[in-house]
């Protein structure tokens, strides 16, 4: 986050230099109080959407699409949440329309053919996803071919729920875009639903959470309301990982996780994403596993970034209780298991090359900036499994 000017519009340099400040009214009238620190410039736009939190929360759905006005809805999902998503059109009762359980990762474009065609054959006036990214994913899907309010339901921490980002892939790549008609109308974050979900699934699904908040922290519309997010967010999904997964079933644990994710996602949802999301986009478009990769990648990038991102490194040393987050990411995710190397997760050494061509061809904003070597670099060490190493190089892109 970059400095600027002051409240009452002066430069710092002006008045003495960097700490200096007019003195201001004392809370109550007390006389004057010294400021300390200077806003930074910044603009803070965010369309969230409304948000339904906690143990059983399932049970306001069919309240909240009635609040949308909903009378026809698709209920949505991959094939190994079929269950789950037959209970909730239950739910629904008389609003319900069916169930469509065929998302799939990265949004394949025949997929959502498939499902858009199902939801004007049901003639939908609104959707439910329920599940991660894949069917989310496929919701927004849904919602961007055919205006249809979407309500989601997440039962990991991918945090796409929470902004207006869609993607889909064909032919080897992934396209990623934002629209406002997909971002959904309200989401039910009940933690009731997580439960189950496996240790390794939750590991990885909260390290993808982790990068959205590290990323919003040095994005470039970033702002001090997202700051507190991020780093709040960073704390909870790093403090919540270990718990699960001692105890899978700790609600308590649960709730913190997926109240992590809300935070990082609304994170997502307010910025601009950077070199690491625009990496694991390529990944995703060669098949890569959604969630894994980010796990692997996202402290190779944050090393990559940490000379032009002092703010950030700082607010994420706060957050982890380290001096190196890079590498206490990289040590969190291995001593719960996760994949270590992009070896692992099905990429070639000869893929690197490739890889590096898309990641350039349009690039994201980042804080650092970003060369053909530097990629490759990065990429070679997330191959190996190395551990990150903090590059030299000049502070701000």
């Amino acid at each position: 986050m970059r400095e600027g000017r002051s409240t009452d519009g002066t430069d710092p340099q002006e008045r003495g230099g960097h700490g200096s400040a007019r003195a201001a009214p004392a809370p109550g009238g007390r006389g004057p109080q010294r400021c300390t620190a200077y806003l930074p410039v910044f603009t803070h736009d965010t369309r969230s959407p409304r948000v339904v939190f906690g143990a059983g929360s399932l049970a306001a759905l069919h309240d909240e699409a009635a609040r949308l006005g909903l009378g026809r809805v698709l209920v949505l999902s991959t094939p190994g949440r079929r269950a789950l998503a037959e209970r909730i059109a239950d739910r629904l009762g008389a609003r319900a329309v069916g169930v469509h359980a065929e998302a799939r990762m990265h949004v394949p474009v025949e997929t959502a053919r498939r499902a858009c065609g199902a939801a004007a054959d049901a003639d939908a006036d609104g959707c439910v996803a329920v599940g991660g990214g894949s069917a989310i994913g496929l919701g927004k899907a849904v919602a961007r071919d055919r205006g249809c309010a979407l309500l989601a339901v997440p039962t990991t921490y991918s945090g796409s729920e929470m902004t207006s980002v869609w993607g889909m892939s064909e032919n080897g790549e992934k396209r990623t875009g934002r629209d406002e008609r997909v971002r959904p109308r309200t989401v039910v974050y009940d933690p009731e639903l997580t439960l189950e979900l496996p240790v390794g699934a939750s590991v990885s699904s909260g390290m993808n959470a982790l990068a959205h908040a590290v990323e919003a922290l040095y994005a470039p519309d970033a702002s001090p309301v997202v700051a507190l997010m991020a780093e709040e967010g960073v704390r909870a999904i790093a403090g919540a990982l270990p718990r699960i997964a001692v105890s899978p079933a700790e609600t308590e644990a649960r709730s913190a996780a997926l109240y992590g994710a809300w935070l990082c996602g609304a994170c997502l949802g307010a910025t601009t994403m950077s070199l690491h999301h625009k990496l694991c986009h390529v990944l995703g478009g060669l098949g890569l596993p959604h969630a894994e990769t980010h796990a692997v990648v996202l402290p190779h990038v944050l090393a990559y970034n940490a000379p032009g991102a002092p703010e950030a490194m700082a607010a994420l040393g706060r957050a982890l209780d380290t001096a190196e987050p890079a590498r206490a990411i990289q040590a969190l995710a291995a001593r719960l298991g996760a994949p270590r190397s992009l070896a692992e997760l099905g990429l070639a050494a000869a893929d690197i090359d490739r890889v590096a061509e898309l990641a350039l061809r349009t690039p994201y904003a980042n804080p650092r900036e970003v060369t053909a070597e530097g990629v490759r670099g990065l990429l070679h060490s997330a191959l190996r499994g190395r551990a990150p190493v903090p590059a030299a190089g000049p502070d701000r892109a």
